[in-house]
């Protein structure tokens, strides 16, 4: 006979009471009772935070606990995995990964578990726990941490496993192959900062030549002669970068922003240099340093947010570990996972990343796919089942046979359909380049047709008001009307947590289209919560205590929805992969988990708990039956659930003109049931492989622009398929840098916020480009009848780069909306 359960069950029936605030003293997470110690004064919930703990005072670092406990930050068990890193010092390892400047090497590794500045501090003492290693810069935005190290004293693989035992776990980036991109933004702030010099002192010799303080010819020489000297380097070196641009447009033929503003600079210092060595007319060498300094700000802007995507693949790749553990007859050997040989045996423990694409040979397992599929739910495995790089191991140890390796992983394609569609995107022309194709030839063709008729009216006049024409319609404010309207769109959009990475993305993202959701993470919560739970209360309290040390997601979800069980404590447990768990409470037997499962020979009256499994099926919910002393006692039932602000976000998104598309990898049924939520949809598709959502972006471009909203690397290939790809924060972060925009925000409100802004900025824009036309076409008209002189000329063009760059810097594109533009 089953006994009576509630709530109240006596605590004489339990065999001792867990003590209360016993947390490890490393990461502060709970102690599982069968490491306690009673006589120990100090308590860790595994190895690896004891090994850690001990490493970080021997070292004399002790203060890291002090300011990590200052700070409102969650505290995170220690990752080591326990590997020896030696691939770390293999010779293809080395040539691909360390770099030398004189006697140090430098190695670049991307760190797991970075997420406070108390960890900044702790890895930069990194030279006082291995010697040999001279400096250590933590970049905490990237978790990208720079070593410097001798060669001689210590090897890759001590620096990889002392960080690993501290629990941040290295992954190598490939800072050798991104030198060149350093190089040349190294080259390209060299450039800035001699303009801004010489800007500078150009403009203080014009001043004393404006205000007179220069009157006698001889100082006036001296000054013009100067500047000219100044403005040579300004104009061939630092706008050297326009120049090759508008010789590139000449030789392919085709009109760029580049081919006006060179066209401008050259015409005018050409005049200048012309009137300073015959010591006759006006000169304007300070308007033509300062519009180079200028141009060059409003280029470096742009690069800048462009480089924040360089690191986006490395930090992809960052997920399939880089070793695999070699299974050779009875011992276990680290090698690089891209030489793992094909039908060779790997093993996998648990809570380890896969590193190669294969067949389970031995074990059962739950593997953890949500970054690479899309799923959910952990996916349950048993020898014969293929499995993937880049996934997680969450139940027992694997063995694996090796079907592929290195770049013939599916990870490694999904890498490479990425950078190939990254390759094939069309480039977005930009409004003011369209605009300069027509300006330039008109420009010319009337700065010519100026020298002609003012040849025959007055031939010594003729050149000054040609030269006049070109000054005063030099595109310098149609130049910087869009990359400056960009820049402070840019900087108010990452004040507001939304960063693009290139102002051309604020345009694709203006113009409606189709906005095409991943769901788990981006719609939902990327969590199970308990939605619903029919049968006895009084065996919720039994469950809490049984679940309370898995890391499985339903227990988790079971554990934060009945809390905690302080006087209960669990015996016996045992986990069965795509079963459920077992474990005794309080003397019972609990099980937990499917039908099966938890069914025993006498259980009597399980139809009423076998409809409300199905009727949890039917909507796509995940559930479980809970079995006392083998008697089915209730069901309960889990959801992800939808975003607070995905209805009212997505519905303000439609009101705009955006069809809203949902593409998942989860199954069709829960697709259907949140697709009901959010409202009509042009389409909602489960069960999608990575490569089935960028076939379905592709096919969807036919139509018009795609932005693809995503989380997970099974979004990626789709993303960088789409016009725009944006990552909503919450997911897996390592994948985020694909993306072409990111907030920080999880959430689709940031979504509805990024469209307004570019849609704002655009309009900033577009206003901005007018302006400077309608300048341009009064200014012509006046050079052309002879009343602006060179001077004044140079003089006036400033005033229009001034009012667009008041107007850009103004404009408040992405300040919070008004209500009825939320």
């Amino acid at each position: 006979m089953t006994p009576e359960l509630s709530s109240s069950t006596p605590e004489a029936t339990l065999k001792r009471a867990v003590p209360d605030s016993l947390s490890c003293a490393h990461c502060g997470l709970p102690v599982p009772d069968a490491v306690v110690g009673s006589a120990a004064e100090r308590h860790f919930c595994c190895s690896a935070c004891e090994l850690a703990h001990e490493l970080i005072h021997g070292a004399g670092l002790g203060a890291y606990y002090e300011r990590r406990d200052a700070l409102p930050t969650r505290s995170g068990a220690a990752r080591d995995t326990g590997g020896s890193y030696r691939e770390y010092d293999d010779p293809s390892f080395r040539a691909r990964h360390v770099t030398h400047a004189g006697a140090d090497a430098r190695l670049e590794l991307f760190l797991a578990g970075i997420h406070c500045t108390a960890c900044v501090w702790l890895v930069e003492r990194l030279p006082r726990v291995v010697p040999g290693v001279r400096s250590a810069s933590l970049d905490l935005g990237r978790s990208a941490l720079d070593v410097t190290f001798d060669e001689a004293r210590v090897l890759p693989s001590a620096i990889a496993r002392a960080l690993a035992v501290l629990g941040y776990p290295p992954h190598p980036s490939l800072v050798t192959q991104r030198e060149g991109e350093r190089r040349a933004e190294r080259a390209l702030l060299v450039r800035l900062g001699v303009a801004g010099a010489l800007a500078g002192n150009v403009m203080l010799m014009a001043l004393a030549l404006y205000s007179g303080a220069a009157e006698d010819a001889p100082y006036a020489a001296l000054l013009r002669g100067a500047s000219l000297l100044l403005t040579a380097p300004a104009v061939f070196f630092c706008g050297s970068v326009f120049l090759r641009g508008a010789g590139a447009a000449l030789r392919t033929r085709t009109p760029h922003m580049d081919l006006p503003i060179s066209i401008g600079i050259l015409a005018g210092f050409a005049q200048s240099a012309h009137h300073t060595l015959f010591g006759r007319g006006e000169i304007y060498f300070d308007t033509l340093a300062v519009l180079i300094f200028l141009l060059l700000v409003g280029r470096w802007l742009q690069q800048r947010h462009h480089r924040a995507a360089q690191g986006a693949l490395d930090l992809i790749a960052a997920l399939a570990p880089a070793t695999a553990r070699l299974v050779d007859g009875e011992g276990r050997r680290d090698v690089p996972a891209q030489a793992a040989p094909v039908g060779a045996l790997v093993e996998v423990r648990v809570d380890e990343r896969l590193p190669i694409d294969g067949i389970v040979v031995a074990g059962r397992s739950s593997i953890d796919s949500a970054w690479l599929t899309g799923e959910s739910l952990p996916e349950e495995v048993k020898p014969g089942d293929r499995v993937y790089a880049g996934t997680t191991n969450r139940g027992q140890t694997l063995l694996l046979r090796v079907e592929g390796a290195g770049t013939a992983t599916r990870l490694a394609r999904l890498l490479e359909s990425v950078e190939s569609a990254q390759t094939r995107r069309a480039p977005i022309v930009r409004l003011a380049d369209r605009v300069a194709g027509v300006f330039v030839i008109v420009v010319l063709a009337l700065a010519a047709g100026t020298l002609v008729a003012w040849s025959f009216i007055e031939p010594t006049r003729a050149l000054d008001h040609a030269v006049a024409l070109l000054v005063v319609t030099c595109p310098c404010a149609l130049g910087m009307a869009t990359p400056l309207a960009v820049s402070a769109a840019l900087k108010r959009a990452a004040r507001a947590g939304i960063f693009f990475k290139g102002g051309e993305f604020l345009e694709a993202l203006a113009r409606p289209g189709t906005l095409a959701f991943d769901k788990t993470g981006t719609l939902t919560e990327g969590r199970l919560a308990l939605v619903s739970f029919e049968g006895d209360p009084g065996v919720k309290a039994l469950v809490s205590a049984a679940e309370n040390g898995s890391g499985h997601p339903i227990a988790r979800a079971l554990v934060a929805a009945f809390g905690p069980a302080p006087n209960l404590r669990a015996e016996s447990v045992r986990e069965e992969p795509g079963r459920g768990l077992v474990a005794r409470v309080a003397g019972h037997e609990i099980r937990v988990g499917s039908r099966a499962h938890v069914e025993g020979s006498s259980a009597a009256s399980t139809l009423p708990w076998r409809e409300a499994l199905a009727a949890a099926a039917e909507l796509g919910r995940p559930a479980v039956a809970v079995a006392v002393d083998g008697a089915v006692r209730a069901v309960a039932a889990f959801s992800d659930p939808v975003r607070s602000d995905a209805p009212a976000s997505l519905e303000s998104l439609r009101r705009r003109g955006y069809a809203i598309a949902l593409l998942s990898g989860d199954q069709p049924r829960v697709v259907d049931a949140v697709a009901a939520e959010l409202g009509p949809m042009v389409e909602a598709r489960g069960g999608l492989l990575p490569e089935e959502k960028q076939a379905w972006v592709e096919r969807a471009r036919r139509d018009g622009p795609v932005v693809m909203v995503g989380d997970g690397v099974n979004d990626a290939a789709a993303m960088a398929a789409a016009d725009v790809a944006i990552a909503v924060h919450g997911g897996a972060e390592a994948s985020l840098g694909a993306a072409d925009v990111f907030t920080t925000v999880p959430g689709v409100g940031k979504v509805l916020e990024a469209v307004v802004g570019a849609r704002r900025t655009l309009a900033v824009i577009r206003r901005g480009i007018w302006f400077s036309l309608a300048y341009n076409a009064i200014g012509v008209v006046l050079c052309m009848a002879g009343r602006i002189s060179p001077l004044l000329a140079a003089l006036l063009m400033p005033l229009s780069s001034l009012t667009v760059v008041t107007s850009a810097l103004r404009a408040r594109t992405f300040d919070p909306p008004p209500r009825e533009d939320a």
